[in-house]
């Protein structure tokens, strides 16, 4: 949710309403600072009582009963065997546990069982040392002791192993009540039997298995650019404002930008259901739950922050790091950030690892002026006294003194805020905002924390929501200003990153995954790429670092494109120029200008077009009554009436896939098919959709292990793809993959190779070679390769 609740944003649109009209003129046309002293005379102590209220519903404290209604359910599923929820539900315990408290250290041994069970037995061992650290009951460490040495034995760590079992055997002696541990005397003298098999059978020594490495890329990069490749230069005019453009020729798959985020906040994303029913807590799992909150690694036992529920991190370091950067100052203030939205808390995030000098003195300068405040740009002397404002870079908006372009926070605030072409009343909104969280800022004592004036041992404990009329200080008011212009840049330059996430549970031999946002960010270097509909580069990412590669050839002195979400190959160019007016430019890339111009109807109009229900011939018109395009046929029908069949056959889709998840397959299948039969009569045979079915049929044939019912379905989804996408997309690179997994499991191992490199080719181009879809291609053709010569000629 990048904007407020729907609730705040109603508040705040009747009391725009409400103003004198006179007042809503001076608003529209107020400079930042101006708005935010405004916005702190119409902030009302009513809005401020009602976003507390509304800030109940996103509640982040600890609550022990939670804990231990998690910890409950995780026991349960452990018992059924369902060891990854519970993992996630020992985890949800875990960062509800209060600090110091005897439960949190149950909470991570409970976890270690179940990451044994999965063969993590590295982060097994982590959870071992988390609840020994944190006072694990001395009745019952025999029983974890045991698991870290099975753990070790695992790991080969043969000597590790035996002085555990040592330690153990001593403990249990000195219990007085031996019957208790019959269970764990008997497999301890199982571990012992497998220690001295291991001991006398040692196993040769095999390389470590870190995957196939590719090819080293050659990396160059650019002395005025930080992240930059050096086959790239800096450009700036009126019209294109700051861009990228080729210094060289480049090849497709070179990198061209490798730039790790100025800063990311993680999009709490939609709820994955770990069991069925309705339950006193939610049991789902989040982007919250999987993500480490600060470098977007994928959580698998998390380490919960000492202060609220939500935060959580792949490592006690990432926590740390965390806390001392901004997390002590946004912990008491996590339900309002979520209900405020996404936009405020990357603001806020952006203010706090910029540090207050840096923010004041930037602040400060954008008031030499009204038009370098609204415009930037109007500007092109770096903000350095001693620089001059000499050729090349040296004159672009966001350099430094040297004129080299960084990923920094003085370019960062250089970013187009487009202040004057905002709607008054989404002006009026952000700045309403963004005054609420600094006045809670200050209610909550966190004042000093963000003008980096105290430590955070010497920080008063933090409070809850409260309200407070007082007017802000100067400092925050500053602040205030700062933040404003964040939450106006975030609508052109907000970054979106995504994780291809698994859909269903992930443990079938074909994985099917789909794009998810994961996050938010400014990423200042890659905000230098303008738009264009049919772009020339491929931006992917891993954690919070994003890499762009030409996607295409691109010569000297073209310019270099991203394209913002609406591409040419998805959307018609009306629907792509309504999507692309939030960043107040025409689009006027060759994709557009051609179907501007030639009038001629989209490729995505035709491909996904309805048909005639009597002859599948096109059926066309622009108004609500569709004509058959065959002419002996004449058939029309209502648009509204195609479009409800439509719905109808997705929500059927839908029902189809849940019969899949819960295990009937076969029934499954036949809605399926009865499903392509229905659309064969109103859709295009080249519609999307009739793709999406192809693949859905694939990845139930693959599950119950029919390979060449599976491989033919998917060769049909291709097909479509390729139409849609074209040959060398990352849509089809995807499709292939899948491809290559379902012969690979078949045993067709020259189709299974070739589709292989196929795929290889694709995705490297779009990912880079250490890519792990591209990684576990080189592993199946490795194994593929290594079968008998006389297997390979018979397949």
């Amino acid at each position: 949710m990048a904007l407020p609740v729907a609730e705040w944003r109603g508040r705040a649109a009747r009391l725009w309403a409400a103003l004198d009209p006179a007042l809503r003129e001076r608003l529209a046309a107020a400079s930042l600072h101006d708005a935010v002293r405004l916005g702190c005379d119409l902030l009302r102590t009513e809005e401020e009582a009602a976003l507390a209220q509304l800030c109940h519903r996103a509640a982040t404290d600890k609550k022990p009963e939670a804990a231990s209604w998690y910890r409950e359910q995780g026991n349960r599923e452990f018992k059924r065997g369902r060891y990854q929820a519970a993992l996630r539900l020992y985890s949800k315990a875990a960062s509800h546990e209060l600090p110091g408290s005897p439960e949190v250290s149950v909470c991570f041994a409970n976890r270690s069982a179940a990451l044994l069970h999965l063969g993590h037995f590295e982060v097994c061992l982590e959870d071992i040392a988390r609840a020994e650290s944190h006072g694990y009951p001395d009745r019952l460490l025999p029983k974890v002791l045991l698991r870290k040495a099975e753990c070790l034995l695992c790991l080969g760590r043969l000597q590790d192993a035996q002085d555990i079992l040592r330690v153990l055997e001593s403990k249990i002696a000195l219990d007085g009540v031996m019957t208790t541990h019959l269970t764990r005397l008997k497999k301890l003298s199982q571990l012992k039997v497998k220690l001295g098999e291991k001991e006398r059978c040692p196993e040769p020594a095999q390389e470590a298995c870190g995957g196939i490495q590719g090819k080293p890329e050659i990396w160059e990069e650019n002395s005025r650019i930080s992240g930059a490749s050096s086959s790239l230069g800096l450009g700036f005019d009126a019209e294109r404002g700051r861009h990228l453009v080729a210094s060289q020729d480049i090849v497709p798959g070179q990198s061209l930008v490798k730039e790790e985020a100025f800063v990311s906040v993680l999009c709490p994303g939609e709820s994955l259901p770990l069991q069925d029913g309705d339950t006193a807590w939610d049991t789902g799992a989040t982007n919250a739950d999987l993500y480490c909150h600060r470098c977007l690694r994928q959580l698998l036992a998390s380490v919960p922050c000492q202060g609220c529920s939500y935060a959580k991190y792949c490592s006690q370091d990432c926590a740390d790091m965390a806390w001392q950067q901004y997390h002590r100052t946004e912990c008491s203030l996590g339900a309002l950030l979520l209900t405020l939205g996404v936009f405020c808390h990357v603001a806020l995030r952006t203010v706090l690892l910029a540090g207050f000098a840096e923010v004041s003195r930037l602040v400060a300068w954008s008031h030499c002026g009204d038009k370098s405040l609204q415009n930037p740009e109007a500007s092109c002397k770096p903000l350095s006294e001693a620089a001059d404002a000499g050729a090349g870079s040296r004159g672009v908006p966001g350099c430094d003194s040297n004129g080299r372009y960084q990923s920094s926070y003085q370019a960062l605030f250089h970013l187009l805020p487009h202040a004057e072409q905002h709607s008054p009343e989404h002006k009026f909104l952000c700045t309403l905002t963004v005054v609420a969280i600094c006045k809670q800022l200050q209610a909550a004592g966190l004042e000093a924390a963000v003008l980096s004036q105290e430590s955070p041992q010497q920080q008063p404990k933090p409070k809850t929501c409260e309200n407070t009329s007082d007017g802000l200080s100067p400092e925050l008011k500053t602040v205030a200003e700062a933040m404003l212009r964040h939450v106006l840049q975030l609508q052109c330059n907000a970054q979106a990153i995504t994780v291809m996430q698994e859909l269903g549970p992930g443990d079938g031999a074909v994985v099917d995954k789909k794009p998810v946002r994961l996050a938010t960010a400014f990423f200042p270097v890659l905000s230098l790429l303008n738009h264009s509909c049919c772009p020339n580069t491929s931006v992917s990412f891993s954690g919070i670092a994003a890499t762009v590669r030409a996607s295409q050839p691109i010569s000297s002195g073209q310019e270099v494109f991203h394209c913002y979400g609406p591409h040419w190959c998805r959307m018609r160019v009306a629907e792509r120029q309504q999507l692309l007016r939030q960043y107040f430019f025409e689009c006027r890339c060759p994709a557009c200008l051609e179907e501007l111009e030639s009038g001629v109807k989209s490729v995505v109009s035709i491909r996904n077009s309805f048909c005639c229900p009597k002859c599948q011939a096109q059926m066309q018109g622009e108004e609500d009554i569709l004509c058959c395009s065959n002419e002996a046929c004449a058939t029309s029908t209502s648009r509204d009436h195609l479009s409800g069949r439509l719905q109808d056959l997705q929500h059927q889709i839908k029902k189809a896939l849940g019969l899949l998840r819960v295990g009937k397959a076969d029934q499954a299948i036949k809605m399926l098919l009865k499903c392509q039969m229905d659309a064969g009569t109103f859709l295009s045979p080249e519609h999307l959709l009739m793709g999406e079915m192809e693949d859905h049929l694939a990845q139930v044939y693959a599950t119950l292990g029919k390979w060449q019912e599976a491989a033919r379905h998917l060769k049909k989804s291709i097909e479509i793809v390729e139409m849609h996408h074209g040959p060398l997309s990352v849509e089809t690179g995807h499709e292939l993959f899948k491809l290559a997994q379902i012969l690979f499991n078949g045993f067709a191992v020259s189709e299974a190779l070739s589709t292989i490199q196929r795929a290889e080719g694709i995705l490297s181009v779009h990912f880079g070679p250490q890519n792990a879809q591209i990684q576990e291609l080189q592993e199946m053709k490795a194994c593929l390769s290594e079968l008998p010569r006389n297997i390979l000629q018979r397949t």
